[in-house]
Order: structure tokens, then sequence, then C-alpha cells
């Protein structure tokens, strides 16, 4: 009998799927889990600059490579400290580019490690009201193929209104909050809460603490604002996890590497893969063809038009 197939999105080759693990094998388990769920989309954003979103976003995505896992990162920062220059590619061109066929696809999408690549779409995002039909029909294409063979895409948002992926979540949708444990932080998280309830009808958050003490300051942070928007905004804000203040993940950011890879075993990088395994382990239904990356695409262009049956398919 024939073993199953999966792309192989790094090597642009079909590969076997590896069924024997050890039992106590966490990549192993990890991947189990991936087996029986399809593609995940978590959107990431900061409560307000500074709180540490794309640094998170960068070492989450690294993490899940390290475990097996095939990982694209949608990119919607212009600013210098996107994720593609913190990963050291030196992003030359966005996916706007491809839309205009001045690139390739190949040429547009970074290659950051073995199961890890980046999409800059930030001028994409912004230009969304002015493309052109074909373009439109374009930019949902090049993100269906691009997403094939992928296990889980993280869309590093910007908190810009009208020009973000987290503009067009489905209303059940989790918005994944990065915010600290500063009056600032809080403030600014409850605002950005307030403003997706109201305008865009979100109703679900999971939020990330990060540089938090411990994890009980991290829960009180969690629960005061859950509360205020339940109590305001009848908006559901669960707990996800933190990140502890580590020294190791500010020295690893300075060598331009990821605290997982530089120091596996720092404070950081063991809460990393805490969150990591939370985010797996939530349950996935309604993670189905609403929740998927061409839905959200078709929501933020605002039209209708169904992709080809293919890129369905496994």
């Amino acid at each position: 009998m024939r073993r199953p197939m999966r792309w192989s999105f790094h090597k642009l080759r079909w590969l076997p799927m590896h069924s024997e693990v050890k039992s106590g094998d966490q990549a192993a388990g990890l991947r189990r889990l991936l087996a029986r769920n399809a593609l995940r989309v978590w959107t990431i954003v900061g409560a307000q600059q500074g709180m540490g979103a794309t640094s998170l976003v960068v070492n989450l995505a690294a993490s899940m490579a390290q475990h097996g896992q095939e990982v694209l990162i949608l990119d919607e920062h212009l600013a210098h400290n996107n994720v593609g220059n913190m990963l050291a590619l030196k992003p030359r061109h966005d996916l706007l580019s491809v839309l205009r066929c001045d690139k390739s696809l190949q040429e547009v999408l970074l290659r950051a490690t073995p199961g890890l690549h980046v999409l800059p779409v930030a001028r994409v995002a912004q230009s969304v009201p002015r493309l052109s039909v074909t373009e439109r029909q374009r930019l949902l294409d090049s993100l269906v193929t691009v997403s094939r063979g992928v296990d889980v895409v993280l869309v590093d948002a910007t908190r810009q209104e009208g020009g973000s992926v987290m503009a067009c979540l489905a209303p059940t949708q989790p918005l994944v909050l990065v915010t600290d444990a500063t009056a600032n932080g809080i403030t600014a998280s409850y605002a950005l809460i307030k403003r997706m309830a109201l305008k865009e009808g979100l109703r679900k958050f999971s939020m990330v603490v990060n540089r938090a003490q411990d994890e009980h300051e991290a829960r009180t942070v969690v629960d005061n604002v859950a509360r205020v928007a339940q109590y305001h905004l009848k908006a559901q804000i669960d707990y996800l996890g933190h990140i502890p203040v580590d020294e190791q993940m500010n020295r690893a950011t300075q060598l331009r590497s990821c605290v997982v890879a530089a120091f596996p075993e720092a404070q950081a990088s063991l809460a990393l893969g805490g969150l990591e395994r939370a985010m797996m382990q939530l349950p996935s239904s309604g993670q189905g063809e609403d929740w998927g990356l061409p839905s959200m695409i078709k929501r933020m262009i605002g039209q209708q038009t169904r992709p080809p049956n293919w890129a369905y398919g496994t």
C-alpha cells in the first residue's frame, strides 16, 4: 500500500509522510494533532506599537517549524522592524508586485528556515480598494497557491483600519491580541477590542501577555479585560498564554535569531512551546471553509468569486 504523500513547501517536491514516531516525541504529538485538522490561520496583532507582536510571530513560527510544521507568515508591516527584516531576509518586493505581473510568486516569497516562509503583503493590504477585478482574482489565486501544503498561517497584522486581514475575520474567528501588564497596554487592549467588536462585529479574542513576571500576573491582566469586555461589549476574551521577561529573548533579537534556536532552554523558549501547544489543542470546529485563508481574502476584497476547485484539494 502506498504511503500517503504531502506537499513539502520548502523543498518543492513530493515527500512521504513519516508515520512511525516515538511515543514521547513532542514534535510527533504536534504532527498528529495537525494530521487531524485542516490549515489553521491565526491573526496576531499588538494592542499598540511596542507590545512585541512581531517578535512573538517570528519566534512562534520558528518553534512550530522546529516541530515539523510548514508555516507561512503574512507580513502586513512596512516598518523596518517587520518580520522580514527581523529575520535578516531583507525583503525587496511585495505581493503587490505579483498582482501587477512585475515579479513571480517565487521571487517574492522569502524562505527563512526549512518549514518557515514569509510573504510580504503590506502594500497589498493598503491597496485592496484600488485593485482591479483581475488583480483581485490574482490576489486570491496567489494566496490559495502559496498556502497549499502549509499547516499554519500566521498573519502579523497591523492595526490600520480597512487595511488589514484582521478586519475581514469571521465573527467567531479569534483575533490573537498581544499586550503587556502595563496600564497603557491594558487600556490599548480594551480600545482595540472595542473597535473590532463595534465596527467589525468580532466577538471572540485570545490574549497573550508579553513580558509578564509570571502566569498569575498575565492571567490577572486578561481576566480584568475579559470582565469589562463581556459586560460592555458581550465579547469573549480567552487567556492563551504569556511570555516571561527574559533577557535571552532580547539577546536573540540582537543576534538576528529566534530565541528557540539560539537559546532553546530559555524561559521564553519554553513558554513559546507551551503557547504553541495551547494553540494546536484548541477545538478546530468552525475552522472550515469560512475560516480559511481564501474566505478571509474574499471578505477583504468584497467579492464572491470562488477559487478553482483544486485549491481545496490535499
